[in-house]
């Protein structure tokens, strides 16, 4: 048996420890009626931040932490086929809460948004996306495939804005562009089963969208152990940011400290309409 094979073992038992634990406290009635909770994200996009919230419910509810890496990445954080992807959704069981990074299509779609699923889609602007990625690439994973080649090929941010734009056709570095990784999960704002968020609301207007992530989840079947203000609060401390091993500064809007005027022409040129479909532009005259 592999380390990685032990590693994972270890975590289902205490998975299935954590599970009798939150059986003991709300009851095994009320865990088994809980939906089960995902958290899923366009990369880049506040998964990390989306998954401290929703962990926050084991507080506040027959809720369990599996513990278990995004779905469809293993425990050495390399990605996963469909068919294991797949695996490791139909495995979560009632109250169970995961995230991941799924695309807007099939099978996905039907299994997230089911009935006794409660999905969470959060979404960022995707400039502030690019600048994520391109610190993350060139400064902060030195592991990253790209960092080496981010580093050797660009001379300058706005060159690897650039690429982060259109994509990178190497053969050996192929990166899709924005428009691209974008068109593969913006379908999931037409989902009427599946609530979506902004990383935006959760940065500057957390109230708002704490309540609205609670009227959701009541909607699709939770029961609270606590009364609503009480709720707030526990989501609140869930909020540690800096605990992330990809944060950087998450501030909305730090796009514009970064972005040249040739790089917000060829996002224009690029993939302008799909600021204006995830609703932070209005047309292309920013």
């Amino acid at each position: 048996m592999n380390k990685l094979t032990l590693k994972r073992q270890l975590k289902t038992l205490r998975w299935q420890y954590r599970r009798v634990q939150a059986a003991r406290r709300y009851g095994a009635g009320a865990l088994s009626r809980a939906p089960i909770v995902f958290g899923n994200a366009i990369p880049k996009s506040g998964s990390h931040l989306i998954i401290q919230v929703l962990l926050g419910l084991t507080d506040i509810g027959p809720f369990v932490d599996p513990g278990f890496p995004p779905v469809n990445r293993d425990e050495a954080n390399l990605k996963l086929q469909p068919e294991l992807i797949l695996s490791n959704l139909r495995a979560m069981r009632a109250g169970d809460i995961g995230y991941g990074y799924i695309g807007c299509e099939e099978p996905y779609l039907g299994l997230l948004a089911a009935p006794e699923r409660a999905t969470v889609f959060i979404h960022r602007d995707p400039r502030d996306v690019i600048v994520s990625s391109v610190f993350y690439i060139s400064e902060i994973n030195p592991g990253h495939a790209l960092h080496e080649y981010y580093n050797q090929e660009f001379g300058s941010v706005e060159e690897r804005i650039n690429a982060e734009i259109t994509g990178i056709d190497d053969p050996e570095n192929r990166y899709s562009g924005v428009r691209k990784r974008f068109e593969k999960y913006i379908g999931w704002l037409d989902q009427p089963s599946v609530l979506s968020l902004r990383f935006e609301e959760i940065i500057l207007a957390r109230d708002e969208a704490f309540s609205r992530l609670l009227d959701y989840l009541e909607g699709r079947g939770a029961k609270f152990a606590v009364p609503r203000d009480q709720a707030l609060a526990a989501l609140h401390a869930t909020i540690q940011p800096k605990k992330s091993g990809t944060f950087r500064k998450g501030q909305p809007g730090n796009w514009r400290e970064h972005f040249t005027e040739a790089n917000k022409a060829l996002f224009k040129e690029s993939a302008g309409d799909i600021l204006i479909r995830l609703g932070y532009e209005k047309d292309n005259d920013w």
